[in-house]
């Protein structure tokens, strides 16, 4: 199924029902996996692991080498899980030697123009909307929702299921199952929308959103927040995820919950 106008180095490992259309180039060290279409005009350069039946869009440029000056052509690679869609001229870079790769999980979607920076890892079921930018070493957790033309910078972790408003700038850390959004970025409520078409209860939501209001809406300061919620709220997989979270958080988590207008 490869097009003879494409360019397959003699090396890659190209499933047989993997499709390579015209124009596009395929690099040494690179693997595709049953099913998945590459469209015209693609490139995938050395280190690409692509998953099943993915779909690449035109423009498209996957592993290209990271743009840190600190990497000095370390062998490293980029992971693109199985069932994503990628679309028109989006860029992912290859990994350094900081983490050794670029992952995307399964079951995403991409959207045009996206850039995708060295070191990130996003996980399964993640959307990111067209023109959203992430720096490098940004962590992503699954069902995550990225808003067109959002900015993320370096190092932010954005958690499962939260949900960020288009032409947002993430500079702090967006914990779970919230929606953020604003400027500067804050706490606008939990993504109760999206957590109940993923099958989470009512009894679930309302205790998320209580954990929330006592962490972003009450006057107390993280600590006092955390002893709170530790001791009043039973152990629950939500609750306990919320606090891994909080207490992992490497930048500081976004504002809390405001009504000021936006600046």
């Amino acid at each position: 199924m490869n097009q003879p106008l494409a360019y397959i180095h003699p090396n890659a490992k190209i499933a047989e029902t993997a499709i390579i259309e015209p124009f596009s180039t395929i690099y040494d060290n690179v693997e595709i996996g049953e099913g998945t279409w590459i469209g015209p005009n693609v490139t995938i350069m050395e280190g690409a692991r692509i998953g099943k039946n993915c779909k690449i869009y035109p423009g498209t440029v996957i592993s290209a080498d990271p743009q840190d000056l600190k990497y000095q052509g370390e062998k490293t690679l980029t992971y693109i899980g199985d069932n994503t869609t990628i679309r028109e001229c989006v860029t992912v870079n290859k990994g350094t030697n900081a983490l050794g790769y670029t992952k995307i999980g399964n079951n995403c979607l991409v959207m045009a123009t996206a850039h995708i920076a060295h070191d990130c890892v996003i996980g399964d079921h993640v959307i990111l909307v067209n023109g959203v930018g992430l720096a490098g070493h940004i962590e992503i957790g699954d069902h995550a929702f990225l808003g067109g033309m959002s900015a993320v910078h370096q190092f932010t972790h954005i958690g499962e299921h939260a949900f960020i408003a288009g032409g947002s700038h993430v500079r702090k850390d967006v914990p779970p199952f919230v929606k953020a959004a604003r400027n500067p970025l804050s706490y606008a409520g939990v993504n109760s929308i999206g957590l109940q078409r993923r099958g989470f209860s009512t009894e679930q939501i309302t205790e998320i959103q209580n954990i929330y209001r006592v962490f972003f809406q009450k006057s107390k300061n993280v600590t006092q927040a955390l002893d709170f919620i530790e001791n009043e709220f039973e152990s629950t997989p939500e609750r306990n995820q919320i606090l891994e979270f909080i207490k992992n958080s490497p930048r500081g988590l976004m504002k809390g919950y405001t009504t000021k207008a936006e600046i």
